[in-house]
């Protein structure tokens, strides 16, 4: 019984002291598993990559939606000829610098090219649903891990205190034993076996610590944090009730996740992104038809125009056969012109041309393209169906593992839970034995083995235990709580 009491004020005293150490040497607010999860899911590497990827995809959608529109394009240029060039507006022959300007507006519409365009608008729809599904599959992944990871500390901590525990005992009776053997009522060799077992104990109980600060730094790392940030948990109240026992059965489990877990839902969107896929091959065979049209207009330096002219006479081209007594001279007038330049306003306005037109283009034969397409893509959904089949039977196996780990941890920590009493009652009695003198120091020391056994295969069981239910309630639909 003073045992007993010795044992609950130092589990008091020890608690108090863990909280004021974390408190004044580290002087920051403790970390709760949601806590935990919401940090990661906000700054994890794995998940800003797969949110990239998926901004990517609602790119290639956005793409794929444009692409129903119209394209409409511009150009202009602007230059000068220097030599004997043919001017594009005159037609004639220009040996000065000629300035040039050229404008042009083109633009074309897919009519019609077996329906490729919307299986691509509907395969990139798909695929970012799937993207979707996918951060949502490596956040569950990230917070199962953060899950496991939260409560491997808890149970370290559980650890580190039964080893105190154990080195507080044995410390006590160090001290009894020393006044008794400076009595001479005790041989000294009890004393010598007991400070032996007592540095056994400290030494179990650094290797406990080290653990502790290990389970500490793997959070650390899973959450991308540094060993020199100020870090700690809460510790949560956990239960465990009287009973316990699953209240699902594995089947009801399984058709939960079936229709809910984020990998299978995004493994059926990938097969019917692949459907999509095959479609847009099969258009491939169709013929396409597009209409086309522009609309462009110039200027050139070297255009002019006549202005004015000048009779200046008549030129004498040519005689008639003559008469008998009058020969006829034909003549042509003779004119000077005048040139000016035309405007700019003018020649756009005179040199537009303007265009449209319907293009029918229809496939013969292309090398085998078209059929070789076609059947990778019917392979690309088999792959698909596949995949999909995998990862139901991954879940599967899963939940049946999950299921099983968790049966066997009840059953593991009912029978724990009865050793421990069993070890404890047992331990009091030889207690009492060793202090009258009627026990030594070997059977006092294997009951308290014993005891600290007892107690760590009912702390594993718990957590056990309790991290197999958290993993089924999540499959469940069920938010991560440990409470």
């Amino acid at each position: 019984m003073k045992i007993q009491k010795t044992i609950i004020n130092l589990k008091i005293i020890v608690i108090f002291t863990f909280l004021f150490f974390s408190c004044d040497v580290f002087s920051q607010k403790l970390w709760s598993l949601q806590d935990c999860i919401k940090y990661a899911l906000e700054n994890n590497i794995q998940i800003k990559q797969q949110k990239l990827n998926l901004e990517m995809q609602a790119d290639n959608l956005l793409q794929s939606k444009a692409s129903l529109l119209p394209n409409f394009n511009a150009s202009a240029s602007h230059g000068y000829n220097y030599g004997k060039s043919i001017d594009r507006f005159t037609n004639t022959f220009a040996s000065q610098r000629v300035q040039f300007d050229n404008f042009y507006l083109s633009g074309n519409l897919t009519l019609f090219n077996g329906f490729q365009l919307l299986n691509t608008v509907a395969k990139n729809r798909l695929e970012l649903q799937a993207g979707k599904y996918d951060v949502e599959k490596i956040q569950n992944d990230i917070s199962l891990n953060l899950a496991s990871g939260y409560l491997n500390i808890l149970f370290n901590q559980e650890l580190f205190l039964i080893a105190q525990e154990q080195k507080a005992i044995t410390a006590q009776q160090v001290e009894r034993t020393k006044k008794l053997v400076d009595a001479g009522t005790l041989a000294k060799g009890n004393l010598l076996s007991l400070e032996a077992q007592l540095a056994a104990e400290e030494l179990q109980e650094i290797t406990t610590k080290n653990n502790l600060e290990l389970s500490v730094l793997q959070l650390l790392q899973m959450l991308d944090l540094t060993p020199e940030e100020k870090f700690d948990i809460i510790r949560p109240v956990i239960n465990v009730p009287e009973t316990v026992n699953l209240k699902v059965k594995p089947n009801e489990v399984l058709s939960m996740a079936m229709s809910t877990q984020p990998q299978i839902k995004s493994a059926e969107l990938k097969v019917q992104s692949s459907i999509k896929d095959l479609s847009i091959s099969h258009g491939l065979y169709s013929p396409t038809l597009t209409m086309q049209g522009s609309y462009g207009t110039g200027f050139s330096g070297a255009a002019e125009r006549i202005k004015g002219m000048t009779l200046t006479g008549f030129d004498t081209i040519g005689y008639t056969a003559q008469l008998p007594t009058i020969p006829v001279v034909a003549s042509f007038p003779s004119y000077i012109y005048e040139y000016e330049k035309i405007s700019f306003n003018d020649q756009i306005s005179n040199n537009t041309n303007k265009s449209i037109g319907f293009y029918l283009n229809i496939p013969i034969f292309n090398g085998l393209q078209i059929r070789t397409s076609n059947s990778r893509a019917k392979i690309a959904i088999e792959n698909a169906r596949l995949n999909l089949l995998q990862q139901q039977n991954t879940l599967t196996q899963d939940i049946q593992r999950s299921y099983a780990d968790a049966t066997a941890a009840i059953q593991k920590y009912n029978a724990a839970k009865k050793s421990v009493e069993a070890m404890k009652e047992n331990f009091g009695y030889t207690e009492q034995k060793f202090n009258v003198g009627m026990l030594n120091f070997v059977d006092f020391n294997e009951a308290k083995k014993n005891l600290a056994k007892s107690e760590s295969e009912l702390l594993q069981a718990k957590f056990e235990y309790i991290f197999k239910k958290t993993v089924l309630d999540f499959y469940m639909g069920r938010p991560l709580d440990l409470n």
